[in-house]
């Protein structure tokens, strides 16, 4: 399977709740900070929802 890394580019305060939620979900608390996971569709949904907030990178 293909692998997303997820990283935290811009702070997580001043965004609506259910935004600050996703990134919570996803593991993302501290700007630079990197989580990877496995490319599903519940993951790529929550990029989507939070992309403003986040740089992805596949491998």
């Amino acid at each position: 399977m293909a692998t997303i890394t997820v990283k935290l580019t811009r702070s997580r305060y001043g965004n609506t709740p259910k935004q600050r939620g996703t990134l919570a979900s996803l593991g993302l608390k501290k700007i630079r900070q990197e989580r990877s996971f496995e490319k599903t569709d519940t993951v790529v949904g929550m990029i989507a929802k939070v992309k403003h907030l986040v740089e992805v990178t596949e491998s």
